[in-house]
C-alpha cells in the first residue's frame, strides 16, 4: 500500500466534464419554469449555472424571487427530470475518450473520484447507466458537502482517500470547479468541451486546459502527478 504522500487522486466533475447532460438539464429547467409561469431562461443562461447545487442554480436564474419560490421550482425540476428518465429520454452520453482515459489513469495507479452539484441519487443513476460506478473511490455530491465553489467536496474526497492537495487534481468544465480546486489547494485542470468558456477557466486559476480527454494523462505528468 503506497504511503499517503505517494497516492495520486484525480477528481472529475460530472455534468459537462464526464457526460454531456445539457439537453436533459435544459429541458427539465424549462419545464420547471413553465410549471410556475416564470419566463423560461435561454439555454446559455442555464448552461452557465450547471455545476451549482440545484437550488442555488435556480436562485441565480430567478434572483428577484424568494428562496421559497426557488424551492418550488426546484421540486418541479426534479419531477420533470424524473419523468424524462422514466420515458428513457435522459441519454447523458460520456464525452469521447472519457472511458479510455479513466482506464489509463487506473492502470497508472491513480485513485479516481467525482465532485458534482448533482444529488447522490442523480449521480448514481448517471454512473450506473454507463457501468462506471465502481471505477471511483470517492463520490462527492451536493448531499455530502456545501456546493461549489466551496472546497468542501474536494476536502472530503482527500480525507476519504488519504491524499494530499499537492497530489490531487480537479478536472472540470466550469469556473466553479476551478475555484473549488484553488480554494482546496489542489491542481485545477479545465476542459474546453463543457459549459463555460475557455478564457473564463483560465481567468480563475486553471493550471491547464485540455481540448480532449486523451491529453489528460500527459498534462497531469507535466503538472507533477506522474506515478
Amino acid at each position: 500500500m503506497p504511503s499517503s504522500s505517494a497516492l495520486r487522486l484525480v477528481v472529475f466533475d460530472c455534468d459537462g466534464t464526464l457526460v454531456d447532460s445539457q439537453h436533459s438539464i435544459i429541458d427539465s429547467m424549462r419545464a420547471a419554469f413553465e410549471a410556475h409561469t416564470h419566463t423560461v431562461p435561454q439555454a446559455e443562461s442555464i448552461r452557465r449555472v450547471v455545476g451549482l447545487p440545484l437550488r442555488h442554480a435556480i436562485g441565480q436564474l430567478l434572483p428577484q424571487l424568494e428562496d421559497e419560490e426557488h424551492g418550488r421550482v426546484e421540486n418541479s425540476y426534479i419531477e420533470a427530470f424524473h419523468e424524462l428518465r422514466q420515458q428513457g429520454k435522459v441519454a447523458d452520453p460520456l464525452y469521447p475518450g472519457a472511458l479510455e482515459t479513466i482506464k489509463q489513469l487506473e492502470d497508472a495507479g491513480f485513485l479516481l473520484g467525482i465532485a458534482t452539484g448533482k444529488g447522490s441519487r442523480g449521480l448514481l443513476a448517471t454512473l450506473e447507466t454507463h457501468g462506471i460506478t465502481d471505477r471511483f473511490q470517492t463520490l462527492q455530491t451536493a448531499d455530502t458537502a456545501p456546493g461549489k465553489p466551496n472546497p468542501g467536496m474536494l476536502l472530503n474526497a482527500m480525507n476519504e482517500t488519504g491524499t494530499e492537495p499537492k497530489n490531487t487534481a480537479m478536472i472540470g468544465d466550469t469556473t466553479f470547479d476551478i475555484e473549488m480546486a484553488v480554494s482546496a489547494g489542489t491542481l485545477a485542470v479545465g476542459v474546453s468541451w463543457g459549459y463555460h468558456p475557455l478564457e473564463h477557466l483560465k481567468s480563475v486559476g486553471a493550471n491547464a486546459v485540455i481540448d480532449e480527454f486523451a491529453e489528460l494523462p500527459d498534462r497531469l505528468k507535466t503538472l507533477g502527478m506522474a506515478l
